[in-house]
């Protein structure tokens, strides 16, 4: 079973969590970017079986959206932090 440790609630069972996908930055220029750059934020995902960045949600507990680094093959968590404290 994975372990997520909550930024704000500590070590809890991911059931309490839901996935909330792969952590794409958006573009600085959202204006000025190529129609290419933005097809490509919206629809193209990494997808990699090595470690990830992903947004996850504390659903049964707080409510936080956070960040976790997760390997994705061996769904080892390595570390948990609020956005914009990477």
């Amino acid at each position: 079973m994975i372990q997520l440790t909550c930024p704000n609630c500590g070590e809890r069972n991911a059931n309490e969590f839901h996935y909330g996908g792969e952590y794409n930055p958006r573009p600085d220029d959202t204006t000025g970017v190529s129609q290419a750059k933005w097809a490509d934020y919206l629809y193209n995902q990494i997808n990699s079986m090595d470690e990830q960045v992903e947004w996850w949600h504390h659903r049964s507990g707080c409510q936080l959206w956070f960040l976790a680094e997760r390997h994705r093959q061996t769904n080892e968590v390595s570390k948990t932090y609020m956005w914009g404290q990477q």
